[in-house]
């Protein structure tokens, strides 16, 4: 084994070495520059798998993909425009001040407003989501497993897979089921979940436990059988029968009698038609992870891909690593929607400069969210990290801004690109490089400006992207850990 994996080890080395030299001759700073290929920021046309090997401790972690991309089964559609991902982005934005604005009792679901008109021309944006696969049992010998894998990686398992949407901001599993007829259903590439073909799918009648304790999720009852709602905050809606089956995620993570939404209804711009569902998150009893706490523990992690052509993985309880390979920072829950898991930053250094920013500007937090694909600064923040941004990007061409991002350059013809590092840090010094493909979106400086510097602001995915985020709920702290996919 040990000669085995010493072969490939030396053109590596040859490769690094090289780089090195190229890197010394240019004289690029290496220490708080990163050169790198343009083409590295792009999608493959096939699935590469993950980038980095997650196999080696992570056996019981679920790949991650982008619902758009080649390494997701539920791919289809070709993956949406920067301008449709974007008017997304800001539909989501607005999704999260939706949810700090109503006060929420930490058992309940949100009290939402009234339903805002549904946007059907934009329900099909959200290419940056990141998704995991969910494999109901459809044999005619009624498979009695709700499993989360990925075809790709496994074989798949009996019955068609599942993609659904991992939402930190949401507190309800879902999932559409049959029958479901579109509409108000959508179309989606896998066959529906039907729980008369799983033995151990079961209903809960209108006094059972679950369904009192479903609180404003709620909706009556039909023969006798528990029915829910959940209306997110920009109007969005699922609705149909609360149920529960087996869910496996890995042979190692399985929850006897997971508790969902079996989807009769799905409508508005926060669904996502490339999915069958939404895998909520966030701080709820309804959500996997507090469905699974007492058997794997209060936690979760995931870490998102670069690209829409590689994988990065998901796991339900405390990652198998080493605490020296993380670094910490406490979770802040004083002020904030307890669905919702947000951190304050204290810093931002760019090529290795601290910005002239006092930590006070921070001092509202930041929501960590899964779903929202750009981070939103203070004004004040975000003004001095673009001006040192630009300061060190010189050497291209800017271009008109697109949409709500106004740093944006043409790298046509230019084969390697020079960006200077940028680090987040995170309170307790929780510093966190960003990867390239965190700091870029489609030629852009991948971050924005929120409304003032009072706002609560949101670390989006596309800066997550590479590092694992892992969420100690129950130890009230979030961690990071570079370079993981």
């Amino acid at each position: 084994m040990v000669s085995g994996m010493a072969v490939p080890l030396l053109p590596l080395l040859l490769l690094f070495s090289s780089y090195s030299s190229l890197i010394a001759d240019a004289g690029v700073d290496e220490l708080n520059y990163i050169v790198l290929a343009s083409s590295s920021l792009k999608a493959k046309n096939v699935c590469e798998g993950p980038r980095v090997n997650t196999s080696v401790g992570f056996t019981n972690s679920v790949p991650v993909t982008r619902p758009h991309g080649p390494c997701s089964a539920a791919a289809g559609k070709s993956e949406p425009s920067t301008v449709d991902v974007l008017q997304w982005d800001q539909r989501r934005a607005g999704y999260i001040q939706g949810m700090l604005a109503v006060p929420v009792n930490a058992s309940m679901g949100p009290k939402l407003p009234p339903p805002a008109p549904t946007d059907q021309s934009s329900m099909d944006m959200k290419g940056t989501d990141p998704a995991i696969t969910a494999t109901p049992g459809t044999t005619p010998t009624k498979s009695s497993q709700m499993r989360i894998d990925y075809p790709a990686a496994t074989g798949g398992g009996s019955g068609g897979g599942q993609t659904m949407v991992l939402d930190t901001a949401s507190i309800f599993p879902w999932l559409q089921c049959a029958p479901c007829p579109v509409p108000p259903c959508h179309p989606q590439k896998e066959a529906l979940y039907d729980p008369a073909k799983s033995a151990t799918s079961a209903t809960f009648s209108c006094n059972s436990p679950a369904c009192r304790q479903l609180g404003p999720f709620a909706n009556g009852c039909v023969n006798n059988q528990c029915q829910y709602r959940v209306r997110y905050p920009d109007g969005s809606t699922t609705m149909g029968t609360y149920v529960s089956d087996v869910m496996t995620l890995t042979t190692t993570r399985v929850l006897p009698r997971f508790q969902f939404g079996c989807s009769h209804f799905a409508q508005g711009a926060s669904i996502n038609t490339q999915t069958a569902g939404t895998m909520g998150l966030g701080g709820g009893p309804q959500s996997l992870v507090s469905q699974g706490k007492d058997t794997y523990g209060n936690a979760f992690s995931y870490c998102i891909p670069p690209t829409a052509s590689t994988t990065g993985f998901f796991l339900l309880g405390v990652p198998p690593r080493s605490s020296s390979r993380y670094v910490v920072t406490p979770m802040v829950k004083d002020r904030f929607n307890p669905a919702l898991y947000a951190v304050r930053l204290q810093a931002i250094t760019v090529a290795g400069q601290q910005l002239a920013v006092p930590p006070t500007v921070f001092a509202a937090g930041s929501v960590m969210d899964s779903r929202a694909p750009i981070t939103r600064l203070p004004p004040t923040a975000y003004l001095a990290l673009r001006s040192a941004f630009r300061s060190r990007m010189t050497m291209y061409r800017m271009v008109p801004p697109k949409e709500h991002l106004d740093t944006c350059y043409d790298f046509t013809g230019v084969s390697t690109i020079t960006l200077p590092k940028i680090v987040l840090v995170f309170d307790r010094n929780a510093a966190v490089e960003l990867d390239p493909s965190g700091v870029l979106f489609d030629g852009c400086l991948a971050f924005t400006s929120s409304t003032d510097d009072h706002a609560t602001g949101i670390i989006g995915n596309v800066q997550q992207r590479t590092v694992e985020v892992f969420y100690d709920v129950g130890g009230g702290a979030m961690a990071f850990r570079r370079g993981a996919c």
